[in-house]
């Protein structure tokens, strides 16, 4: 197995691109990595490309092999991975293997998602897919509803608070408006939070990701020759996934994504550093609670106690832990296919010392953790600069 190494990153702006469509999102992404990488699209040996549902929203099939048209990659193999809102995740990780096994030298990952071209009802019917349609969907749940069940019974158990829920998303709409490609570039307080619309008791409105459309592409090749193209390679040090039940009454717990839990102990393994370790991570803050949860099962906090830590400022940038420098799916916007590929080019961008206004002081060890649906899925993944 050889080391793999991101050599290349690019990223559309997320949010109601109303101008742009399927295919300008692909370019406009898969041109910016290229150029980062300093690539030429015949160097490019393989693709695959991460969207959930672009035939519900777009009435797109096959995008795998429409992206490798759309950024002139001739005759090459071209995948279309669909792992829900780990869609992504799952491809950068299929991506990853190819490198690693040594089949393929050169090869470029992308998410992708134009979600704003249906109504609302429309778009939860497509999202409701990642769930269980017949037991779950079916009977009227939606995700916020399932969200609220995780939520209340963390409630129930650890005594955590509507107000610790809103602190994650005051954080992450402050990381977001220091970030030039975040679909809301606006800070908020835990009194707009508090006071915004409730979807399903206890989230409301404010702790919902958006709708969004948007791309993300990364470039990978093998480590021994990645400062060919670029002087400042990250190195993918661990990659790793797990599943879980699709049906929450199925889990073992509500308070706990296992997915998560299991991959990321195996990410941690593979290499060889603790969750202390971390400097910088992009966790799945779907819901506010999600980002809760997700903190715990990581390792970063025990259960119960990852509310408050957030409420006191330990996750904000530059802290204790910098989570979500982004601004995560709640402030940045989440196009399911492209979520996961994001958070890879964040955290590049990040251990580059890259990221700007919102850098984090000598970032060395990223993280990134992409879920599917309310936890069937979760893909893990552990980034160093390389030496």
């Amino acid at each position: 197995m050889r080391d793999v190494a991101i050599i290349g990153v690019g990223l559309t702006k997320f949010g109601e691109r109303w101008s742009s469509g399927l295919k300008e999102l692909m370019g406009e992404a898969g041109l910016a990595a290229l150029e980062d990488a300093n690539v030429t699209s015949h160097e490019v040996e393989m693709l695959y490309g991460g969207t959930m549902a672009s035939g519900r929203f777009v009435g797109q099939e096959h995008t795998a092999a429409l992206m490798a048209d759309q950024l002139g990659f001739k005759n090459i193999p071209a995948v279309r991975i669909e792992n829900a809102c780990a869609s992504g995740g799952s491809a950068l990780r299929q991506g990853y293997i190819a490198v690693s096994s040594g089949i393929h030298d050169i090869v470029v990952v992308g998410g992708v998602e134009k979600m704003t071209d249906v109504t609302a009802g429309e778009a939860a019917t497509a999202l409701g897919g990642a769930g269980d349609q017949e037991w779950e969907l079916f009977q009227g749940i939606t995700f916020p509803g399932l969200y609220a069940l995780m939520a209340k019974r963390h409630m129930h158990e650890y005594g955590t608070t509507e107000e610790q829920m809103a602190s994650v998303a005051v954080k992450n709409h402050e990381n977001a408006y220091k970030n030039e490609f975040a679909q809301f570039r606006k800070r908020i307080s835990v009194s707009e939070v508090m006071g915004s619309k409730m979807i399903s008791d206890p989230i409301k409105l404010l702790d919902c990701s958006p709708i969004s459309d948007g791309a993300a592409v990364v470039v990978l090749a093998p480590l021994e020759t990645a400062r060919k193209y670029n002087d400042t390679p990250i190195k993918i040090v661990a990659s790793a996934q797990a599943s879980d039940t699709l049906r929450l009454a199925e889990r073992d717990s509500l308070t706990a994504i296992k997915a998560t839990s299991i991959a990321a102990q195996s990410a941690y393994k593979q290499a060889k550093v603790a969750a202390k370790d971390i400097d910088v991570v992009e966790v799945h803050d779907c819901f506010t609670i999600a980002e809760i949860m997700a903190m715990e099962d990581l390792g970063f906090y025990k259960k119960g106690k990852a509310g408050k830590a957030i409420e006191d400022g330990e996750t904000a940038l530059n802290s204790k832990l910098s989570v979500n420098t982004s601004g995560g799916l709640k402030g940045c916007g989440h196009p399911v296919g492209a979520t996961g590929v994001k958070q890879a080019a964040e955290i590049v961008w990040q251990l580059r010392g890259e990221a700007k206004d919102r850098q984090v002081k000598g970032a060395e060890i990223g993280m990134t953790h992409n879920v599917g649906g309310s936890g069937a899925t979760a893909v893990v993944h552990i980034y160093k600069r390389a030496d």
